[in-house]
């Protein structure tokens, strides 16, 4: 089995390589490809991996490559970490928003935007590859002509905004097999079993248990919570809201929460409580961007250190907490048919069959050899819904945007998403942002 790591130099890379190399007994791997553009941080990351890899025996080669075509052939898993621009064109999506007075972030708002026109053509492009690489199969012995059409692997995208570029995936290259992931439903998950074993002292294997949470990557509405089949949300849902009436700076007000009687996703505070986030934000420097290049500066640093096998404490600075877990369960129950239930971002197809069938929904899934399968789920309430709806229409002219280098379908992007600028800002914005990205935005300076 060979699995390629595209955004191999990622400061998340070695936590990844501890995920499989735990799993080594039941994931067949013989090689993993790491590859990336940068070749100077390639080195330190892959250097450091190999080392982690041979002080576990080398139960599996450790490949660097800087050629995506090479490390894309003959792979069963391809997953994707990686960020356009790197994280000083992360900088520039937050001062985006500083800016213009609105919300600038990795995955929300114009930010979320500018990532997003960044990102869809690579990744589209790794798609093709995919498609040409694997899906040929063309064999090159003398004599032996066309060989047998290879299975293309499952693209698992871990690329923020990780639901916005899965939905381009099925949009423009539908026929590669694809999977958006995203840690936050695995870090609830965790944080709800962590609650529930300190307040009763019985410990649940996370297999065990299947959180219920419906909506968009980063717009998710957490409603129920599974253990063994029998549903423990109204122990939890009332635990929970206890917990915010004691604290003195609860991250929901109690009547917002109790009036859905679900848990938000935390990105859901940008809309919740816009101008709270401004209030923050016009505190900067430091923006987060400008905290995890300190971080990894230092962390690029320690897994220079030769002597380094593995993942420092400092790892859990950058954030992603359960990264690892999510992408070698999901791979794991993939290729073991093991039909564990993950929540992850997949074509809707009549799972919540009052909404489009061709949307990319998070929401809890099967996932089996045959592929992932969105488990039957009720929509949400209208008040969720018309925020679902105009986030979707958002994304869906963001990727035409990207695609085509249509700036009158990012001009639209921008009037329909809530956290965009006034309509006659909005020329300004789109300037600015288009300017800020020409560089990675060929497409819309033709």
């Amino acid at each position: 089995m060979k699995i390629t790591v595209i955004g191999g130099g990622s400061t998340y890379t070695p936590e990844l390589v501890n995920g499989l190399l735990e799993r080594v007994n039941t994931l067949p791997i013989t090689e993993l490809w790491l590859m990336d553009i940068d070749q100077e941080r390639l080195n330190i990351v892959g250097g450091f991996a190999q080392r982690m890899a041979k002080a576990k025996g080398t139960p599996f080669k450790i490949v660097l490559s800087t050629n995506q075509r090479d490390a894309i052939a003959g792979a069963s898993y391809v997953t994707t970490q990686l960020r356009v621009g790197m994280m000083s064109a992360r900088r520039e999506d937050e001062y985006l928003g500083l800016r213009h007075g609105l919300i600038g972030q990795e995955t929300t708002g114009v930010g979320g935007m500018a990532k997003a026109l960044r990102t869809i053509p690579v990744i589209l492009n790794i798609a093709k590859d995919i498609r040409e690489t694997c899906g040929l199969g063309q064999r090159q012995e003398l004599g032996q002509g066309p060989g047998q059409r290879q299975a293309m692997p499952l693209l698992v995208n871990f690329t923020n905004p990780a639901g916005l570029v899965t939905e381009a995936i099925n949009r423009y290259a539908s026929d590669v097999p694809a999977v958006g992931v995203c840690n936050v439903g695995i870090t609830t998950k965790m944080q709800i079993l962590e609650e529930l074993e300190s307040a009763t002292g019985s410990h649940v294997e996370p297999e065990q248990a299947v959180l219920d949470t419906l909506g968009l990557n980063h717009l998710t509405w957490h409603r129920g919570f599974t253990i063994d089949g029998e549903e423990m949300w109204p122990v939890i849902f009332a635990a929970y809201v206890e917990t915010l009436k004691q604290e003195s700076e609860p991250e929901w007000d109690v009547p917002t929460v109790e009036t859905l009687g679900m848990i938000p996703n935390y990105y859901l505070q940008y809309f919740y409580y816009t101008h709270k986030k401004l209030a923050e934000q016009n505190k900067w420097p430091p923006s987060r961007a400008e905290e995890v290049m300190e971080i990894e500066k230092d962390l690029l640093r320690q897994y220079a250190n030769p002597e380094l096998t593995q993942p420092p404490p400092d790892l859990i600075k950058r954030g992603g907490a359960y990264y690892s877990t999510l992408a070698t369960q999901l791979i794991n129950s993939h290729h073991n048919n093991l039909g564990q239930v993950h929540v992850v971002n997949i074509r809707n197809n009549g799972a919540v069959k009052e909404w489009p069938a061709d949307w990319i929904l998070e929401l809890p899934a099967k996932v089996d050899r045959k592929g992932i399968h969105p488990l039957p789920a009720d929509p949400l309430p209208d008040s969720c819904f018309g925020l679902i709806a105009a986030i979707k229409m958002y994304e869906l002219l963001t990727i035409e945007a990207a695609v085509h280098g249509d700036r009158n379908a990012a001009y639209q992007a921008l009037l329909v998403h809530p956290l965009g600028p006034s309509a006659e800002k909005i020329h300004e914005v789109l300037d600015d942002m288009l300017e800020t990205n020409k560089q990675w935005l060929p497409q819309f300076f033709k």
